[in-house]
């Protein structure tokens, strides 16, 4: 089976959006070994959707395509394939009730612009779509079956799963693609790959691969064949791998960042947290934050880019600041503890550096940064002296990685878990 993913909408077309839907349908086809014969972006115009529409299905036999379903005047892709299949549009009483329901669930009236969005294609099946407005359809038309989804990432992921995903079970051989990803944080590529040097040596590197990106590696084994054959070649290997770098993996799921793991980490273990930041200038606080439910664990953030803001917040010591500078490990386990005293948390990260591009001196070269977590449970206070590399921003997100992981892999400590690997010592990254 040959496949088509075409995705709708004018603000594709841009450079400021990414077609992220287009990668999640051709992971999903790649998993049921269907080849994607083409790609292609098009914004709101009913003549050129129907143009694409009509190309696509004359040389694929599935066709996917996202966006356009919204209730808006520029929301033109019913529209556009009703008239290329040549059926017309039929208002669902059943869906019209729906949305009427739905919107009353949140105290409001649903504006009639919504109603559009009740037209159904003759001879479809409608796809509810259980986290959103916008219901979907399937719609088999002379040899090409057509998935319409609506363009938002969330609503789309919840119909691949309800209707694409068993579809394609019912209509494929069983023969796929499938990847595993295990993501490993604050350790370069080089280092990751000798560290999998007993692994390699054991099961060779056939579909394994490691692709790096700021702050973390992902490591992706990747096989084909029956979903049987598959589980049996990627079981094994993914166990070994897990064996032989333990903690350092913070997730086995590419959609799981790195924030989430730590919060994960941080509620299981059932630590609040503060963070006192000056070069970050409160991006991991920002970070935490982002996840739901973060209130469990996180008690607030310190942002003391000034060095009086340091004293007067957080209490450190203007001796501590004269002898040894606000970029060193001394003010930055004072940073953690102050946040600590202050925030009533059980633990505290803190960081302090220079970010650049100016600042830095023969001493303390731009990117030294140095990142300080403690509590009243450790025994004491975990300390990394980064020397990174870059820009500016680049050296507040990795410094944010390894504040989120230090935090991290404290919890598992605190929890009997694990022992922190090698906390003190300078690393280059």
């Amino acid at each position: 089976m040959r496949a088509a993913i075409l995705a709708v909408g004018s603000e594709l077309l841009g450079s400021d959006r990414v077609d992220t839907n287009s990668l999640a349908l051709a992971e999903t086809l790649a998993g049921f070994g269907i080849d994607v014969a083409c790609k292609m972006v098009v914004g709101d115009e009913p003549d050129v959707i129907a143009a694409a529409v009509e190309r696509l299905m004359s040389s694929c036999g599935l066709l996917l395509i996202t966006g356009g379903l919204g209730p808006t005047q520029d929301d033109l892709t019913r529209e556009a394939i009703a008239a290329v299949l040549g059926r017309p549009l039929e208002r669902s009483d059943e869906i019209l009730d729906e949305l009427r329901r739905r919107f009353a669930s949140f105290g409001i009236d649903m504006p009639s612009v919504n109603e559009k969005q009740a037209d159904v294609i003759r001879g479809a099946e409608v796809l509810g779509n259980r986290r959103g407005t916008a219901p979907g359809m399937r719609i088999d038309h002379k040899g090409c079956t057509l998935f319409l989804f609506p363009g938002v990432p969330t609503e789309l992921e919840g119909l691949v799963e309800s209707f694409l995903v068993p579809w394609l079970a019912a209509n494929t051989s069983g023969e796929g693609v499938e990847t595993r990803v295990l993501k490993v944080a604050c350790i370069p590529e080089s280092v990751l790959e000798q560290r999998l040097g007993p692994f390699y040596d054991e099961w060779g590197n056939d579909g394994v691969s490691l692709l790096p990106s700021l702050g973390e590696v992902s490591l992706r084994l990747t096989t084909s064949g029956k979903r049987s054959e598959r589980q049996t070649w990627l079981q094994p290997r993914q166990q070994e791998i897990r064996k032989l770098l333990g903690q350092r993996v913070f997730a086995e799921s590419a959609d799981v960042t790195l924030e989430e793991a730590t919060g994960r980490a941080l509620a299981a273990a059932r630590l609040s947290v503060a963070t006192a930041e000056s070069c970050t200038g409160g991006l991991v606080g920002e970070r935490l934050t982002r996840i739901p439910g973060s209130s469990r664990y996180f008690r607030g953030s310190v942002v003391s880019y000034a060095n009086e803001l340091k004293q007067e917040l957080l209490q450190v010591s203007p001796q501590l600041l004269r002898e040894y500078g606000a970029v060193s490990k001394e003010v930055a386990v004072a940073m953690a503890m102050g946040a600590c005293r202050l925030l009533a948390s059980d633990v505290a990260v803190a960081v302090t550096g220079v970010a650049g591009p100016d600042g830095g001196t023969a001493a303390k070269p731009v990117g030294t940064v140095h990142l300080a977590v403690t509590g009243g449970s450790l025994p004491e206070a975990m300390h990394r002296r980064l020397r990174l590399p870059g820009s500016r921003e680049r050296v507040r997100w990795v410094s944010s990685q390894w504040a989120l992981d230090m935090l991290r892999r404290v919890a598992f400590e605190i929890t009997g878990s694990m022992a922190p690997d090698g906390c003190g010592r300078e690393n280059s990254v």
